[in-house]
C-alpha cells in the first residue's frame, strides 16, 4: 500500500512538472513570437547635433553690499522667489548706524553752539577794542590840544605835554594793532569751529545716506538668487541667511534677467565642425519634457573649455537662445540642445534601435502575417534616435528588434 501510495504521488507530481513545462514552452515560444513594431513616419526629418548644457542668463545683475561697516543681515526675500523692480530682497539690523547717527547730530548741534558763542564772543571783544581805540584817539586829541598851548605855557610845561602826546599816539597804535589782532584771531577761532560744524554735518548727513541703505531693492524684475558666503572658508560655504555678518561692498545676490535666458551646452570635438553661429536649435529641459522651445545658436566658444568633472573633458561651449522663454525656466536647470544641420522634406525614418545590419547592408524586419521578413534599406541620414531611409513604404510596421535566428 505504502509503495502504490508513492507510485501514484509521483505519477501526479510528474504530471504536473509536465504540464507546466508545456505551458512555459507554449508561452515562451508565443511570446518569442510576437515582437514590438512601430510604422514607418513619414514626414520632415531632422539631422542633429545633440549635446546636454544648462541655462544661463545671458545678463545678470549684482546687488551688493552698502559701504557701511557692522552690517547684519536681519531679513532676506525666499531665495528663489519671483521679484519685480522695486521690490526688497535684504534688509540690515539698522541700530548701530542709527546710534551713529544720533551721535553725530549731538556732535554737530555742540559745533554750532560752539560757532554761535564765537562769533558773540567776537563780536564783544571787536565792540571792546573799538571803544578802547576811540578812548586812545580821545587822549591823542586831548594831548595835542595841550601841546598846543607849549607857547603860552611855560617851557617845562610845554615838555610834559609833548611826551604825553608823544605816549598817547604809542598808546592808539597799540590799540589799533590789538583791534587787528583780536579780529584776525576771533576770525580763525570762528573759521576753526565752522570747519567742526561743517564736519559734524557732513558726517550726519553720510551717517543718514548709511541708514537709509539698510535696505536693498531688487534693481530690475527676475528671480533673485543668493551667493555663498566665503567668511567661514571655502570648506564652509553657504548661501548668505539671517544673522550672517556682511562686509561693505561684498556681493549678496544676483538676479539673472529671465528675458536673457539660453543653454549653454557642451559640443563634443568631432560635432564642431558641422555646427555653426545661426542654425536653427530646439531646446529640452528636464523638467519640462513635455515642450521643445524653438530657438537659434548664437555663439560658441573659438576653443575648448576644461571641464570640472572627473575624468576631465574638453569641449567647445555653444549657447543657443531661446525663442519664447517660459515663465518657469531658471538658470540652472539641465536640458539639452538639437542643433538643426539639415532637414530633409517628405523623408521616412524609423526608430535608431529598429535598423540592423547584414552581410554589411543595414536591413529591418518588416511584419507580415505573423512573420518578420528581412528587408534592405538605403540610409538616407542619422540622427540619435531615428534613421532616414529608403526601400519600405509609408506606415509599414517594422520591428523594434531583432527576430531570434533559427
Amino acid at each position: 500500500m505504502k509503495i502504490r501510495r508513492i507510485a501514484i504521488l509521483l505519477g501526479l507530481f510528474t504530471a504536473v512538472a509536465a504540464s507546466g513545462f508545456a505551458l512555459w514552452r507554449i508561452s515562451s515560444t508565443r511570446a518569442g513570437r510576437v515582437l514590438a513594431t512601430a510604422p514607418v513616419r513619414k514626414g520632415e526629418f531632422l539631422v542633429i547635433v545633440r549635446c546636454r548644457g544648462e541655462l544661463k542668463a545671458r545678463n545678470t545683475v549684482q546687488i551688493t553690499a552698502p559701504n557701511v561697516p557692522d552690517l547684519r543681515v536681519v531679513w532676506l526675500a525666499p531665495a528663489g522667489s519671483p521679484v519685480k523692480s522695486g521690490d526688497p530682497v535684504v534688509r540690515f539690523d539698522p541700530s548701530s548706524a542709527r546710534q551713529q547717527l544720533d551721535e553725530n547730530q549731538a556732535a554737530l548741534r555742540q559745533a554750532e553752539a560752539s560757532v554761535l558763542q564765537s562769533q558773540a564772543e567776537a563780536r564783544l571783544m571787536a565792540e571792546q577794542d573799538k571803544r578802547d581805540l576811540a578812548d586812545a584817539e580821545y587822549e591823542v586829541e586831548k594831548a595835542k590840544l595841550e601841546a598846543s598851548k607849549q607857547e603860552i605855557v611855560s617851557r617845562l610845561q610845554g615838555e610834559e605835554s609833548r611826551i604825553d602826546l608823544g605816549l598817547a599816539q604809542e598808546k592808539l597804535l597799540v590799540k589799533q594793532a590789538k583791534l587787528e589782532f583780536d579780529q584776525a584771531s576771533n576770525a580763525a577761532k570762528v573759521a576753526s569751529l565752522a570747519r567742526q560744524r561743517d564736519k559734524a554735518k557732513a558726517d550726519v548727513e553720510r551717517w543718514k545716506n548709511r541708514l537709509e541703505r539698510m535696505e536693498l531693492s531688487a534693481p530690475i524684475a527676475g528671480v533673485i538668487n543668493f551667493l555663498a558666503n566665503y567668511s567661514q572658508g571655502w570648506m564652509n560655504a553657504k548661501p548668505f541667511k539671517v544673522g550672517d555678518q556682511v562686509w561693505p561692498g561684498g556681493v549678496l545676490a544676483e538676479i539673472p534677467a529671465l528675458e536673457t535666458i539660453e543653454l549653454e551646452g557642451k559640443v563634443e570635438e568631432i560635432d564642431r565642425g558641422q555646427i555653426a553661429v545661426d542654425q536653427d536649435v530646439l531646446v529640452k529641459i528636464d523638467s519640462l519634457p513635455e515642450i521643445t522651445f524653438p530657438g537659434r545658436l548664437v555663439q560658441f566658444s573659438p576653443m575648448t573649455e576644461m571641464g570640472f568633472e572627473w575624468p576631465p573633458t574638453r569641449s567647445f561651449k555653444a549657447y543657443a537662445s531661446i525663442q519664447k522663454p517660459d515663465k518657469r525656466l531658471r538658470p540652472g536647470m539641465n536640458g539639452s540642445m538639437e542643433v538643426v544641420l539639415r532637414r530633409i522634406p517628405n523623408a521616412l525614418s524609423v526608430p535608431a534601435k529598429a535598423v540592423y545590419t547584414h552581410n554589411g547592408k543595414p536591413i529591418v524586419y518588416v511584419a507580415r502575417n505573423g512573420s518578420y521578413e528581412p528587408v534592405t534599406v538605403e540610409v538616407e541620414a542619422r540622427n540619435p534616435d531615428e534613421v532616414a531611409i529608403k526601400g519600405v513604404p509609408a506606415d509599414t510596421q517594422i520591428t523594434l528588434s531583432e527576430p531570434e535566428k533559427k
